[in-house]
């Protein structure tokens, strides 16, 4: 068990229960004039309502832009010992003590960061969901920020793609039935891609069914079921950066119940969130040929093809189905937060 302290990601409980969405647009004449901290906010809103006594001034956070454009409802809820307001109403930009500032929505023009002049001590959240060779810009956001929210676990918010949780007792171990050997899920194809070349380089041993953008079509509201009928899945990355872990092995190969041949950081970076008997890792394997020979091994041995579940017994793996998790953990930061410091260079710390 002295492995789930060691795992990052690991909780017993989660941190977000609830959040709420109260839109009352004729109270708008009301906060033009009176203490916005102490009052409802305009615009998409949600409360996160505390469960102690409140503190001197409820904090705002303002979203600047739904990122991806995914928005998504909230109904009623609360953290315990934390309070938020979350708006995306621009208007309340002055007012607002948090700003979280999705990169992608930014990254082409500084033009679509808040305007200036900035409110005093006003935190800037530096959010980005993306691996390091695939973010742009950076230059163009030095001295701006002020806190990070990244799926990086060195982030002062740390939003990953999963997560485990422990069962709170022993569960039985629960294999779906095995049709198929490998799958992969690719939507952004790209030959020269390390994990295409390595796709290409294993198929001339193994039998791998593709599904996607190019290859065959996948409902996303079938994928569970299907993939759950393979033994493998390819968790294959497109980039090879520190904690960059995302859906490809929470959702596609542990919510569908199958063993991920991880293509990504190396295996201790994996090893810090989940246990090293849950996956395999190409790295593991001189060459495709090899790793294709132990995959027909296993396929011919159950008992060793089962051990990769053993882990599932006291574990589960949760994966976020919308950004409310991660607001919430920015409001329980900006709680705790006591100081206000600037970040020089997001490109020093992200890159390199």
């Amino acid at each position: 068990m002295s492995l789930i302290k060691e795992m990052n990601f690991v909780k017993s409980t989660p941190h977000c229960i609830q959040c709420s969405v109260l839109i009352i647009p004729i109270i708008i004449f009301f906060f033009l004039f009176f203490d916005l901290h102490t009052n409802l906010k305009p615009g998409f809103q949600f409360s996160l309502h505390r469960s102690t006594a409140p503190k001197e001034k409820e904090l705002l956070i303002l979203l600047w832009t739904w990122p991806f454009g995914e928005r998504f409802p909230f109904s009623r809820g609360h953290i315990e010992g934390s309070s938020c307001m979350l708006t995306d109403d621009r208007r309340l930009l002055s007012l607002a003590d948090a700003v979280i500032i999705h990169h992608r929505d930014v990254s082409l023009s500084k033009e679509l960061l808040p305007k200036f002049p900035r409110p005093n001590k006003q935190y800037w959240i530096w959010f980005n969901m993306e691996s390091p060779s695939h973010v742009t810009n950076l230059a163009m956001m030095d001295n701006l920020f002020n806190l990070t929210m990244t799926y990086r676990a060195d982030s002062d918010i740390v939003t990953p793609y999963g997560w485990l949780e422990k069962h709170n007792c022993p569960q039985n171990i629960s294999i779906p039935a095995k049709e198929r050997l490998v799958a992969w899920v690719i939507s952004n194809w790209n030959p020269l891609d390390d994990r295409c070349k390595y796709y290409k380089a294993l198929k001339n041993y193994v039998d791998i069914d593709v599904y996607g953008k190019y290859h065959k079509p996948l409902p996303k509201y079938y994928q569970s079921s299907v993939l759950s009928k393979y033994k493998f899945y390819l968790a294959f990355e497109n980039s090879v950066d520190r904690d960059y872990i995302t859906e490809k092995l929470w959702t596609n190969a542990f919510l569908s119940r199958t063993v991920p041949i991880v293509l990504g950081p190396p295996r201790k970076n994996y090893e810090r969130f989940i246990p090293g008997d849950s996956f395999i890792h190409v790295d593991d394997f001189s060459n495709s040929r090899e790793l294709s020979a132990y995959i027909l091994e296993l396929d011919k041995d159950d008992q060793r093809y089962n051990a990769y579940f053993q882990w599932t017994s006291w574990l589960r793996p949760v994966t976020v189905l919308n950004w409310t998790e991660y607001f919430c953990k920015a409001c329980n930061t900006l709680e705790q937060t006591q100081s206000y410091r600037t970040i020089p260079s997001l490109t020093v710390w992200f890159k390199n």
